[in-house]
């Protein structure tokens, strides 16, 4: 049986053949085959190679690229060893607190680590697109976050590395930058032992050693030459993503500004749920296509740390009553960078202790069941069936209702039912699992931030 990509493919070539004539026809069959035949070949042979199923090889298109969870069957990190779900959650659990205790921390600082991504990582980000690198082009499953600037890979002869490393040797655009670029004055800490601009850092539980390079990335079919990035020579800790990040923050070295003339520093995501048998969403890059219909809300700045997305919540409803929550529980604070941000890596969202205590609360008394467990960090579960209300998020300019399907986590056997929202220690972080089937639109330039339902899978 032929893959579905290659018949999917043949209506393509066979309205061209009875089209045009014999010499003209074969020219454009040829050209036709070589422009989308061949990469999906090669796209074909990467996916068989990682064990994934064919039908996650379909291209992206414009400037559309597939996000996948990284549980989806079209994600090589999924775990060897199947969890159970309270294992699965309680992993989650901790890895998601160690993230959120380390936004928070990073958010007081004075330092800006624009090339740092990973010192904002302490899970591995929970979706994943596709980015081809070098020339000819090398397929890279990364890790999309938010919350970070820079791009970085593992390459060839990495230490502490997964298997799958982009080969620089084999790419004739790609470069080393040296200590004299202007990018390496970016670089916290760098050394130049060498003629290389190199870093080594710590973040999270993890390190990370690489140089600082150069090479053409290309995002669905647009082509960025000269993307400054760090090639990894070095890895230790289990929090690295095993095939890099795209940092889709606003700081000096993200996509967003290598990128501005291409996609004005704007991009929108639609987060596919975990629920879904296809786990498929996508990242829409630049002005086009971007929604007509949305309300936005104003992004604030926040000069300690540039690259987080921070909006204005001015207060939260259960049901249909606004929760009686502190001022300052919400109030952005630029310094001591208190607030509330919007991130793609963080799964479940946090609140800080006074916020979250008076959401919780206000849920427990709409539920009405007496019998409230826990799980982990999870406090508000319940073993019976529940009915439960909607909470609504109120920005400045727009409100955000969540039904159930984002609020709630169900075990497999439906056995127990727990509120997926936890505290935190300063910052209050908006995460994915809200997040998810909704189009989140970050228009950069115009300093706003627009979200509108979408069925994203």
């Amino acid at each position: 049986m032929l893959p579905q990509l290659y018949i999917r493919s043949l209506p393509t070539l066979c309205l061209s053949t009875s089209t045009f004539k014999a010499n003209k026809t074969l020219n454009y069959s040829y050209k036709t085959m070589k422009t989308h035949f061949f990469p999906l070949v090669f796209l074909l042979i990467f996916f068989l190679a990682q064990g994934l199923n064919p039908k996650c090889a379909i291209q992206d298109h414009g400037s559309n690229l597939q996000v996948f969870h990284v549980y989806s069957p079209c994600s090589p990190f999924k775990p060897s060893k199947p969890l159970s779900w309270e294992e699965d959650v309680l992993q989650t659990l901790a890895k998601d607190q160690a993230r959120v205790q380390f936004l928070s921390s990073l958010v007081a600082k004075k330092s800006v680590v624009p090339i740092a991504s990973g010192r904002q990582i302490v899970q591995s980000p929970t979706y994943i697109v596709k980015a081809n690198i070098g020339t000819p082009p090398q397929p890279m499953l990364m890790a999309m976050d938010t919350s970070s600037d820079a791009a970085w890979v593992p390459c060839t002869g990495c230490i502490g590395c997964s298997s799958t490393a982009f080969d620089f040797a084999k790419s004739t655009t790609f470069k080393t930058l040296g200590c004299q670029a202007a990018q390496c004055k970016q670089v916290p800490n760098p050394t130049c032992g060498g003629s290389a601009c190199a870093f080594n850092m710590t973040y999270g539980g993890s390190t990370i050693a690489g140089n600082l390079s150069q090479d053409t990335i290309t995002l669905a079919t647009d082509p960025i030459p000269n993307y400054t990035f760090g090639c990894l020579q070095k890895t230790a800790g289990s929090s690295v993503p095993p095939q890099g990040v795209l940092g889709l923050g606003r700081g000096p070295l993200s996509l967003l500004s290598q990128s501005q003339n291409l996609y004005q520093s704007t991009f929108s995501y639609c987060l596919p749920s975990i629920r879904s048998p296809n786990f498929s969403g996508s990242l829409r890059l630049g002005p086009s296509g971007q929604p007509v219909r949305i309300k936005y809300t104003p992004l604030l700045k926040n000069p300690r740390r540039p690259s987080l997305y921070y909006v204005n919540l001015i207060g939260i409803r259960v049901g249909r009553r606004i929760v009686d929550i502190p001022p300052s529980a919400i109030a952005f604070n630029p310094s001591t960078g208190a607030g509330t941000i919007i991130d793609s890596g963080t799964v479940f969202t946090r609140l800080v202790e006074p916020a979250y205590v008076a959401v919780r609360d206000a849920f427990r008394r709409r539920v009405r069941v007496a019998n409230v467990t826990s799980l982990g960090g999870f406090d508000t579960c319940y073993s019976v069936p529940i009915n439960a209300p909607t909470i609504t998020f109120m920005f400045s300019g727009m409100n955000v209702t969540l039904p159930q399907e984002n609020l709630l986590l169900h075990s497999t056997a439906g056995s127990i039912t727990c509120l997926a929202m936890a505290s935190a220690p300063a910052l209050n972080v908006i995460a994915n699992m809200q997040q998810q089937n909704h189009r989140v639109v970050f228009d950069v330039p115009n300093s706003r931030m627009g979200v509108a339902r979408e069925r994203c899978s």
